[in-house]
């Protein structure tokens, strides 16, 4: 088969970024376009059309869906890759090409890719629209559904995977593609990024005071003043995190709220 074209549609840099080196490593990827909303992704459908489209569904612009109505009559392959809890998946399941969730897993992405490509060398242009159109359905119904926030995290430590309670976390640090969870004398590597995450969690329970920084808002015992008016959170296992600039307002108008 011929090399086929990507159009990979993700708001997150960091996520497009990983996507990327994913899709390099496939000897049939040809051209590989992308679109950080969805306003970007309608015209850069037009202008290659793709063979296959990895599709995110919360983006700025428009949703996912929106982009998936307005390809046309004779779409292209559509991978949703989506932060959705899987229990929720299984509702589209039967109807999308394949989906892919947030944090990505190399084998599960490639066993979907391969699915893509088959469906794009030998497709059905009449099935393709209804299939896509009940995906768009069952994924709108999907998405009335309140989000399922995390209550737990697996970590791998020492050749075993542990378990690690949202209750006992009291911040997550960004490293690259993954945050760092730190609980009372003990940190954890896990693979999602920091903007991925802050979308899960409960923004009553959780603040990002920083960039690279998300702190539980009842571990902060009291903020210092620190040189040229920047200000640090010290928290109640004894860190201190540094508030960033542009959070600084947001953050004295959330803790001193009644």
């Amino acid at each position: 088969m011929s090399e086929l074209t990507i159009l990979v549609v993700d708001d997150e840099p960091l996520a497009r970024r990983r996507l990327l080196r994913l899709l390099a490593k496939m000897e049939w990827v040809g051209r590989i376009d992308e679109a950080a909303d969805a306003r970007e992704a309608r015209r850069a459908a037009e202008q290659s059309r793709p063979d296959i489209v990895l599709l995110d569904i919360q983006m700025p612009g428009g949703s996912g869906f929106d982009v998936l109505e307005s390809l046309g009559p004779e779409p292209p392959v559509v991978v949703f890759v989506t932060a959705f809890d899987h229990h929720a998946l299984r509702a589209f399941e039967a109807n999308a090409v394949d989906y892919v969730t947030k944090p990505i897993e190399p084998g599960r992405f490639a066993r979907a890719l391969e699915r893509a490509r088959i469906a794009a060398g030998a497709r059905h242009q009449a099935d393709r629209v209804a299939e896509l159109q009940e995906t768009i359905a069952s994924l709108k119904r999907a998405l009335t559904e309140q989000p399922k926030k995390p209550t737990e995290f697996w970590v791998k430590a020492r050749g075993e995977y542990l378990r690690v309670t949202l209750a006992n976390v009291i911040r997550f640090q960004a490293e690259r593609d993954y945050v760092r969870i730190h609980v009372v004398g003990a940190d954890y590597l896990f693979q999602e990024s920091l903007s991925s995450l802050e979308r899960r969690l409960d923004g009553e329970e959780f603040l990002r005071i920083h960039r690279g920084a998300i702190v539980r808002r009842s571990a902060i015992t009291r903020i210092k003043q620190a040189p040229f008016a920047a200000l640090i959170a010290i928290l109640s296992d004894g860190s201190e995190v540094r508030v960033g600039r542009t959070y600084a307002p947001s953050i004295r108008a959330r803790l001193t709220r009644a």
